[in-house]
């Protein structure tokens, strides 16, 4: 009985080595460029430390209005504070006071 045998061509021993190489190709770019690779994941970075920047400053705004409510409560009510208080909202001053107007500059 004869059998036949044939001899692999150049181009069938390629073939899985090229696409091995296209796989790894392609997830390799993607895992340094992507959304979420290495250099994406600096501009998350980036991204944190300036939102935990305001957060801090938007906690330390909070604590000082939380203070200011505190005062205002019934059972520390401070005279001067609700004084004041009503003052500013209402736009109102005594008649013999001098009123000093100091401007805020937003950076």
């Amino acid at each position: 009985m004869a059998t036949r045998q044939r001899k692999k061509s150049v181009i069938g021993r390629f073939v899985l080595p090229c696409l091995t190489l296209a796989f790894l190709g392609y997830f390799g770019f993607h895992a340094l460029h992507g959304t979420y690779g290495l250099i994406g994941f600096q501009a998350i970075r980036t991204t944190i430390d300036e939102r935990r920047l305001v957060l801090d400053e938007l906690v330390l705004e909070r604590e000082r209005l939380e203070r200011q409510v505190a005062l205002l409560g019934s059972s520390s009510l401070d005279r001067d504070t609700v004084e004041e208080y009503a003052r500013a909202q209402l736009n109102v001053a005594h008649p013999n006071e001098v009123i000093v107007l100091i401007s805020q500059q937003d950076n």
